[in-house]
């Protein structure tokens, strides 16, 4: 019994990031550098903390010219960071950051994994980091990827020994890695993991220093590296017809929600890793020094190693098939190996040479996009056969139930597509598609994953699945695809993408945060949408009792699938201050919906659909405003001007082009988006007339910028200079240092308890220096830090004020902190 789970783990583990979404096919200098991939039995892991922190260059020089098998473990999804390219934050801004990593995985030939550990924002120290994440979890997570990836080679993106020097995470990394370099190979430590791996120690660990630690590729160049192993990883691929440096740009280049577009480089390009555990003897002359990367490290494996090596050697580019008959000699071979991680391994890379170089596809796909449980759902199968070799399809085994067997014993002869429609059902107990480590609620710095075989795993395996029951010249083979929803656009083709398991409805509040400045009631709407024809249920809304809705209940009838309503209710909060949490109940035949299904779409990464629970936070505050009307120029992207909204501004939000003084002389106040100045090149061409607007009696308010690809430093009209500054702690202590100041007493009295409650951060991007024109609001520090007087800068200029904040009111408003609406609006009345 313990042995039948632990295969199922392990097909579980191999197939999640050896099968695609739907079939790929290869040209015959793909198929080959398979080969060369299935012929090295060697791997590296890569080690850091976020999406992004990861060295391209090296995952795609160690994968494509080194061919070892390469893994990057970050330890968290990116979920705590800033977007670029949309509104999305926190746990979704995770779900987008981690298919970011998987496309330049696909892309440079890493695989990717993950460990509990939350992005919980920029941490100072190590010690501050794990005081959120639980370290032992998530070393013991660290420890379970070991023994999972079974690196012969484990490589730190940051050093264990600078603690301070860079982000807590980047240093929790390196000292996590290290620790579990010691402990992996050792079966009394996390024995519980044993149930599903063996224990397994690393050959050796590098540190792989970085021209970022120096502030440029010529001091980093020049800086001493002895002792340090160097790697030219700027080599020309011509396999793949590219220098590994260009494959690298590419691959980051996916992390589009950081703004990490990148060029590709030719030419020389050293790096240097640094030998710091294990056999540090071989470690300086060579990455695999010393490690037996051939077939002969596997008991039984010099046979398929002769076999092997031959169809490397003798290869035909212009007619790959010739090599199916021994690469199914090998395959057979495989399959009787004892040694389960590499036979478990090797098989689905063989299978997939197999299938490109007999131009086998197959696949399953739909024309329906999602299915609600106990729906049916229409299947076609496809499988052509475009080789000379002898091919049957015997039968098509769906993961949704035992009788979803379809038998066919069909001969797949050379380019004759076969083609079937069935028909499936979605089980009542099927899971619906969502990322598994949202299905239950999560502390600040781990998510709860109570099923042990999805721990690691960079997203939810396929929904519903297909194995095709192959035999190709007399030897079976299994392929399992997953069900694919396919349509055409008149403009973009043929259109791909994951197939959905939803409810039968989502219920979404239209407004995620609701703030009232006094007693007076407002309408609050709620969309529900059917996945499901016929849906006829009860709405209602659960509220504290200090709060008065109406009406109670509402009947909802929806009789197409995909259709949706709005509904209203009018909300009345208490006359003194108050916080509440709303949360939607939809109930149909006995079951309670309570969940929104979020739809992510960009086209860099495949659609994804999120179920997290729907609620709306309000809050019931003594607020005043002053002025109405604002401009809000547009940056990276953020929900600032929906909070104003909901305080009682008229907020237009602009691009920033044909900017003019006749026309921002119609607001109270001007405000630049977070990161504007990173993003938005309108605002260059245009600061000499936001000064002069200012000049003429406006108020412009601009939000941080990063350093990094700021367009120009010249955002305010006086000398300022921006720094790094930040204050991570959301619970510092606020100094006031102008307590007369404007700001701080009109229309609203600030006081210490404005700053309670405020989430993950105080503020970033704080200005480092500034003209004495300048006046500083507030001091704060984190503990055992100086203060810092930049958070908030304030000056005359003209008739007007310019304001520079680097407070994160951006996360703030969102998450419906009264004071920072209060302090907001306070800016805003200058």
């Amino acid at each position: 019994m313990k042995k039948s789970f632990y295969l199922s783990f392990v097909v579980l583990f191999f197939t999640t990031f050896l099968s695609a979404q739907h079939q790929q096919e290869y040209s015959s200098a793909e198929i080959y550098k398979k080969i060369e991939k299935l012929n090295f039995l060697g791997s590296v892991l890569y080690v850091a903390a976020h999406p992004d922190d990861e060295n391209t260059t090296m995952i795609s020089y160690l994968s494509n010219k080194t061919n070892a098998r390469v893994g990057y473990l970050s330890l968290n999804r990116g979920d705590g960071g800033q977007n670029l390219i949309g509104t999305e934050i926190n746990e979704l801004l995770g779900v987008i950051r981690t298919e970011e990593l998987l496309a330049a995985r696909n892309i440079d030939g890493g695989e990717q994994f993950f460990t509990r550990a939350i992005d919980f924002g920029f941490s100072k120290n190590p010690t501050e980091t794990f005081n959120i994440w639980d370290k032992n979890t998530i070393l013991g997570d660290v420890v379970w990827t070991f023994r999972k990836f079974r690196p012969d080679v484990v490589i730190n993106r940051f050093n264990h020994r600078t603690e301070g020097d860079t982000h807590g995470h980047h240093t929790a990394s390196a000292i996590l890695s290290t620790e579990a370099f010691e402990l992996s190979g050792k079966k009394e430590e996390y024995p519980e993991q044993l149930k599903f791996f063996k224990p397994w120690q690393p050959n050796r660990m590098y540190f792989n220093d970085s021209w970022f630690f120096y502030g440029s590729k010529e001091k980093y160049l020049a800086a001493d590296h002895d002792g340090f192993l160097t790697v030219n990883a700027g080599e020309y691929l011509p396999i793949l017809g590219k220098s590994n440096t260009e494959i690298s740009a590419l691959s980051r280049s996916q992390h589009k929600s950081q703004g990490f577009g990148s060029a590709g480089e030719r030419g020389e390009d050293l790096h240097f890793i640094e030998p710091i555990k294990g056999d540090i003897e071989n470690a300086g002359k060579d990455i695999f020094e010393g490690i037996n990367t051939t077939w002969s490290r596997v008991e039984r494996g010099k046979e398929i190693g002769k076999i092997l090596y031959k169809v490397q050697e003798e290869f035909d580019f212009t007619n790959p098939q010739k090599s199916v008959p021994e690469l199914l000699k090998a395959y057979q071979l495989i399959q009787n190996l004892e040694d389960e991680y590499w036979r478990d391994l090797k098989i689905q890379q063989i299978k997939e040479i197999i299938a490109a170089a007999t131009g086998l596809f197959l696949e399953i796909s739909t024309s329906e996009e999602f299915a609600s449980l106990t729906e049916k759902v229409k299947i076609n199968a496809e499988a052509i056969n475009r080789s000379n070799q002898n091919i049957k399809l015997k039968s098509l085994n769906f993961s949704t139930a035992k009788n979803d067997v379809f038998s066919y014993n069909q001969e797949l002869k050379k380019e004759e597509s076969f083609q079937k429609k069935e028909t499936i059902l979605i089980p009542e107990n099927h899971k619906y598609t969502t990322p598994y480590w949202l299905e239950n609620s999560h502390s600040a710095g781990m998510y709860d994953i109570p099923q042990k075989e999805l721990l690691g795993l960079p997203k939810t395996p396929a929904v519903i699945t297909a194995d095709f029951e192959i035999e190709i010249n007399g030897v079976s083979l299994t392929f399992e695809r997953d069900l694919t929803y396919k349509k055409v656009d008149q403009i973009k083709g043929e259109i791909r993408e994951p197939f959905a398991v939803v409810p039968d409805v989502s219920v979404k509040m239209k407004d995620k945060v609701l703030v009232f400045a006094d007693h007076s009631p407002r309408e609050i709407e709620v969309e529900i949408q059917a996945f499901k024809n016929k849906i006829n249920g009860n709405l209602s809304l659960e509220i504290p009792k200090d709060w008065k809705i109406s009406p109670k209940e509402i009947k909802v009838d929806l009789k197409q699938k995909s259709q949706s309503k709005t509904l209203k209710f009018t909300i009345t909060p208490p006359k003194q201050q108050s916080e509440a949490e709303i949360t939607p109940k939809f109930e149909v035949d006995g079951k309670i919906f309570t969940k929104e299904l979020h739809k992510i779409d960009y086209p860099h990464i495949p659609l994804k659909r999120v179920l997290l629970p729907a609620k709306t936070k309000a809050n019931r505050i003594e607020l005043k405003i002053g002025g109405k009307n604002i401009a809000y120029i547009q940056g990276a992207g953020d929900e600032i001007p929906t909070g104003l909204r909901e305080i009682g501004y008229k907020v237009d939000e602009i691009s920033g082009e044909n900017l003019s003084v006749e026309k921002l002389q119609n607001y109270d106040a001007v405000i630049t988006g977070i990161r504007a100045y990173n993003v938005n090149d309108n605002l260059i061409l245009h600061q000499d007339v936001l000064f002069d607007y200012v000049k003429k009696g406006g108020t412009l308010i601009t939000q941080y910028s990063q350093l990094m690809g700021i367009k120009t430093e010249e955002i305010a009209p006086y000398k300022m200079t921006l720094g790094r500054e930040r204050v991570t702690d959301e619970n510092s202590p606020v100094n006031f240092l102008a307590p007369n100041h404007p700001v701080l007493n009109y229309p609203n009295k600030i006081t210490s308890k404005d700053f309670d409650n405020w989430v993950q951060e105080r503020g970033l991007y704080f200005a480092k220096k500034w003209n004495r024109k300048f006046t500083p609001i507030l001091g704060m520090n984190d503990q055992g830090e100086k203060e810092l007087k930049g958070s908030l800068l304030v000056a005359k200029y003209g008739e007007g004020h310019y304001v520079y904040t680097g407070l994160s009111f951006f996360r703030e408003l969102p998450a419906g902190v009264p004071g920072a609406y209060r302090l907001f609006a306070n800016i805003l009345a200058l």
